[in-house]
């Protein structure tokens, strides 16, 4: 028996209602079970329920024991003096707020057919533990579910978003800058992308917009990647470059060894990533300034249309030719996980910071016109009958995956709740 099943079983009202008293013998009526609250503090707020021949409204706390009241401190702490009530599934205890007020205590009842349907959904040693059973569930309660996923994900992206922001004082044009940087790197090189950006900020290179080559010698430079001695022009031009700027601004450049070139396709290599990166500040400094203008996601998708620079047609790596003569630019995919990962959560944070809805509408729409993520994960939510049509979809279902099922959070899956339920039902 845990807490979390016994919220379960207040927030759905299973419990035996005409068998519900006070430790004192009243009866107890719940008009309201409250909302569940997630942070720290009583496990419901508002709740509305009647003792005896009076209502009471106020703050909910549940425990498997009693006891357990004094296990966590609540006896110390004042934001449990408002509590109309204490829910447990044993009584073994009288407990005290910080007042010395003898609080009101009730153990519910309930069917132990809630608890086998929740147990039996926990044993599948299938992928999901519903996967046999999420399509008994009907469309309306998924899609109210992962629309609910999506703002839960974003709001956990917007604050990795803040917290980039104030390191950076809210300069709003530099935590872009080191976000899109971070995907510039895909998963194999981020971190060292996002070095780079904070290495190297974006104040510096605006100083150099219309000088392409000097924004790339800024930025192989401070990537490691001009230390070496070849007889390439092109990289001796950026060598010399590098050497005057690094000394003006005093820069400290990246150990290359942070970089990998190993499993990865030649386009994605991060020297032509760096040099794709370095057009797109030379295409769009004021890159955060320019997509607050954008009305449409293909607006954004120009923005971030780059390609590396002409030397790279037939090199993967300096002073290194190939056979092939190609212009390498930012694949579509790259630019949807750009905006994915980096764009729609700045947005979404800004619009909030700003109380602009409409701007947090606004990046929920861009999702809903970026075409569904290919990963394993999406994939196999797609095999066992859950199709993502857009990023929105794939989002919240990265969400689901990520923060529920792999935790075995039914209780608190909306889906899951709906199965245990029915389960307990048809029994």
């Amino acid at each position: 028996m845990s807490e979390e099943f016994l919220y379960f079983i207040w927030q759905n009202q299973l419990f035996n209602k005409k068998e519900l008293y006070t430790s004192d013998g009243e009866i107890i009526e719940v008009i309201n079970s409250g909302t569940r609250n997630t942070d720290s503090g009583p496990d419901f707020f508002n709740a509305k329920i009647k003792i005896g021949e009076t209502i009471w409204a106020g703050n909910v706390e549940i425990h498997v024991k009693s006891s357990d009241w004094y296990k966590h401190s609540h006896e110390k702490d004042k934001a449990y003096d408002s509590l109309i009530l204490h829910v447990v599934n044993e009584n073994d205890k009288e407990v005290y707020n910080t007042q010395g007020i003898k609080l009101e205590t009730a153990k519910i009842l309930f069917d132990n057919k809630y608890l086998e349907s929740y147990k039996e959904l926990l044993e599948s040693k299938l992928w999901i533990n519903c996967e046999n059973q999420i399509n008994k569930v009907e469309s309306i309660y998924i899609n109210s579910w992962l629309n609910t996923l999506l703002v839960e994900r974003l709001e956990q992206k917007s604050q990795v978003v803040k917290r980039i922001l104030e390191k950076n004082k809210n300069d709003w044009e530099e935590t872009l800058y080191q976000l899109v940087a971070r995907n510039f790197g895909l998963n194999t090189n981020s971190l060292p992308f996002e070095l780079l950006a904070k290495s190297l900020p974006q104040k510096i290179l605006a100083k150099h917009k219309n000088n392409i080559l000097q924004i790339e010698a800024l930025l192989f430079g401070q990537a490691g990647f001009l230390n070496d001695e070849l007889d390439d022009n092109y990289y001796n031009q950026l060598k010399v470059e590098y050497k005057i700027l690094k000394q003006k601004y005093s820069l400290i450049t990246l150990e290359t060894h942070l970089w990998k070139f190993l499993r990865i396709r030649p386009s994605n290599f991060p020297t032509i990533r760096i040099s794709q990166f370095a057009n797109l500040i030379y295409k769009s400094v004021n890159l955060f300034s320019k997509i607050l203008e954008t009305e449409k996601v293909s607006q954004i998708v120009d923005l971030l249309n780059v390609r590396a620079s002409e030397y790279w047609n037939n090199h993967y790596q300096f002073g290194k030719t190939t056979d092939e003569n190609e212009t390498k630019s930012l694949g579509k995919s790259s630019i949807d996980i750009i905006i994915i990962n980096s764009i729609v959560p700045l947005l979404f944070m800004y619009g909030k910071m700003r109380d602009n809805e409409g701007l947090c509408e606004q990046s929920l729409d861009f999702l809903n016109n970026i075409k569904a993520e290919k990963n394993n994960v999406i994939s196999k939510w797609s095999e066992i009958g859950i199709k993502a049509e857009n990023a929105f979809d794939s989002q919240s279902l990265l969400q689901l995956k990520n923060s529920y099922c792999d935790k075995n959070e039914c209780l608190k899956c909306l889906i899951g709740n709906k199965i245990i339920l029915n389960n307990a039902t048809n029994n």
